[in-house]
């Protein structure tokens, strides 16, 4: 058994381009990505009670949420390598690695050794998300939008599960008693071991590829634009996400209220991310994400101004707007770079994890200065100026004419990165 199987025959790789789309496959691997996110999920639930025991300030909070994702950089090692090889194993057994890691959390004797955790799940995260997605892409064959809306809905299912799930567990368990609740994933790994341990997971299997730094070059400017676009709204994204619990709760609100707020904003991010995902088809990827990058933080801005539950349709609004934006970037990295699907795929995912965890930092810090009130409304704040820059986005048409331009190969006989 190896962690790495042979490419198949450019032959055999044809007629799987041509198969229909594979829907057991597909929706297997959006579970996995379910199971997989419920428990990275687990964090801004037990980030209250971290707080308490370690006695942390809002920095370090932030900071814990940043160790799970900043090992994202090494996302385009992995979409590399998955361009190159069959990495059904990395799919396969990552949700079960993650569910141990972040279930074991409770038993962190310091803040040191719970960062430690954290990290190590990042990376384990970090490999699921750049070879799993890049999978569901090539398992859609020509339905890509629909495919990567299933991955990205499956990951945000789990996501909005994750805290509901962290929070009742917690009436009901003690925090080293969580541990139990790592079976969940490696019942996923089981589910994807016998689901997709034959699935044509082959890369681009012409006989010569681009080397990848002619391909980093290609993508360029559309990756640096991608990267301002996260940038910007990535303070909005996550104040919601990982803060809202620690705002409901110096307000006065439960526990079980402070978690089900996150559960509505991911919940509404997974029926807008099927929805973005729709209508970019037909109106086109810019229209959508204009929509999304002005009508998210008006959601963030009147979920602060407002109390009690007259506050959570704008947060669901938030979340709807926000969170579905990044399928509708997926589809147009993937789309454009087909030969190199894993590495383009990769390179914007790890963007993303990497700002996320920065934008948590700072609002954290924001929080720390001048109140996690103020925090959320600057946050929304600057999202408003990424709307601009969506206008500088390619259209449909420009990102075939890049994606069908020849692109310098490397020695034929070159098969290794």
């Amino acid at each position: 058994m190896s962690l790495a199987d042979e490419i198949p025959a450019a032959s055999a790789a044809s007629d799987a381009a041509e198969a229909p789309f594979s829907t057991g496959e597909v929706l297997t691997l959006a579970s996995g990505h379910a199971a997989h996110d419920t428990y990275i999920g687990f964090l801004p639930v037990l980030l209250p009670h971290f707080v308490e025991r370690f006695a942390l300030n809002n920095t370090m909070a932030g900071w814990l949420s940043a160790f799970t994702q900043l090992p994202s950089i090494l996302q385009p090692v992995f979409g590399h390598l998955a361009d190159r090889l069959v990495l059904r194993w990395a799919v396969i057994l990552t949700p079960a690695i993650t569910a141990t890691l972040m279930s074991l959390a409770g038993w962190a004797p310091s803040y040191a050794v719970l960062a430690v955790l954290f990290a190590a799940a990042g990376v384990s995260s970090a490999a699921f998300h750049a070879v799993g997605s890049a999978a569901a892409g090539r398992l859609s064959r020509r339905h890509l939008g629909r495919g990567l809306s299933l991955w990205m809905v499956g990951g945000e299912l789990g996501a909005a599960l994750g805290p509901i799930l962290a929070a009742a567990a917690l009436t009901v368990f003690t925090m080293k008693e969580l541990g139990l609740l790592m079976f969940l994933g490696w019942g996923a790994s089981w589910l994807l071991y016998r689901q997709i341990r034959r699935a044509p997971l082959q890369p681009h299997t012409g006989t010569a590829r681009p080397h990848w730094r002619n391909s980093v070059g290609r993508m360029r400017r559309i990756m640096l634009l991608m990267g301002a676009l996260a940038v910007l709204r990535g303070m909005a994204v996550s104040a919601p996400w990982v803060f809202a619990p620690l705002l409901l709760e110096e307000e006065g609100s439960s526990g079980f209220v402070a978690g089900a707020a996150v559960t509505v904003f991911l919940a509404a991010g997974m029926a807008g991310t099927l929805a973005a995902g729709w209508l970019s088809d037909r109106l086109g990827r810019r229209a959508v994400l204009l929509f999304g990058i002005l009508a998210g933080p008006v959601g963030v801005l009147l979920f602060v101004a407002l109390d009690g539950w007259a506050r959570f349709p704008f947060l669901a609004l938030a979340g709807a707007s926000l969170v579905s934006l990044h399928p509708v970037c997926m589809a147009l990295v993937q789309e454009a770079f087909p030969e190199s699907r894993g590495l383009a795929n990769a390179l914007y995912l790890s963007m993303v994890f990497v700002i996320s965890s920065s934008a948590a930092v700072a609002v954290g810090a924001l929080g720390d200065a001048a109140g996690l009130r103020w925090a959320f409304v600057i946050s929304a704040l600057v999202a408003f100026l990424s709307a601009p820059l969506v206008l500088l986005l390619p259209r449909q048409g420009e990102r075939a004419a890049t994606a069908g331009r020849p692109a310098r190969l490397t020695d034929t006989k070159r098969t290794h990165p």
